[in-house]
């Protein structure tokens, strides 16, 4: 069976405004395991990104219980296990596309090997031409595919994606999601998209519905 990489059993994630809580994630269970493709839906502002970062121990839940049985533990998730593209522009001003895309592979301990598996990542988005760009020189969509490529260069057991196509014309975006669907395939890592693009969310196996901070997943008894 496969390995279960993030259990959560009645998490919940709120936020305090003035007098009142505001609920970013309700109450929800689930599990992610080992070659999971999961689309997550839903309108702007529904939860996705927090959901996420959650997942991700970019953030912490107000209540119930999330773990990575087969990650680890805090401190421990990223780069190695963990890797996230997200939505708004990630990479670090003063390095170079292809420096950006090694910097999870030289913290992860990769110094020997990182410059050519850093390379075959940015080649395989298209982007080998511009590894010693800086990013204020990259497109908006240039960058975005960086970040794929840094995401998927240090062969992660779950990749987190926020609007990864979010930048990209129709045939880039498509092309996109097809390499990285691709570089996983016959890896066992799960990937989780949070996506507005119909296309995209096709292409994955399972579809999560996001609404109001109500997550519309199958249970935890159903994915066991």
């Amino acid at each position: 069976m496969a390995e279960v990489l993030v259990e959560a059993t009645d998490m919940s994630r709120r936020f305090h405004q003035g007098d009142r809580d505001v609920y970013a994630l309700r109450p929800t269970s689930f599990v992610i395991r080992s070659g999971d493709r999961i689309a997550l839906v839903g309108p702007s502002g529904s939860g996705k990104s927090t959901l996420l970062h959650l997942i991700a121990d970019l953030d912490a839940p107000r209540n119930g219980q999330l773990t990575w049985p087969a990650l680890g533990d805090h401190g421990t998730l990223r780069p190695k296990h963990i890797a996230v593209v997200f939505q708004a522009p990630s990479l670090i001003p003063t390095l170079s596309a292809l420096e950006n895309v090694e910097v999870p592979l030289r913290l992860a301990g990769g110094l020997g090997f990182a410059r050519d598996v850093a390379l075959n990542a940015l080649a395989s988005v298209g982007l080998a031409a511009i590894a010693n760009k800086l990013p204020d020189e990259l497109s908006g969509g240039q960058a975005q595919r960086v970040a794929l490529a840094r995401a998927i260069a240090s062969r992660p057991k779950l990749i987190l994606a926020d609007e990864p196509t979010g930048q990209l014309d129709q045939r880039t975006a498509r092309d996109t999601i097809e390499t990285l669907l691709r570089s996983i395939d016959g890896t066992q890592a799960a990937l989780v998209v949070a996506t507005h693009d119909p296309h995209v969310a096709e292409r994955m196996q399972v579809t999560w519905l996001m609404d109001h901070g109500q997550l519309h997943a199958p249970t935890v008894a159903d994915q066991r």
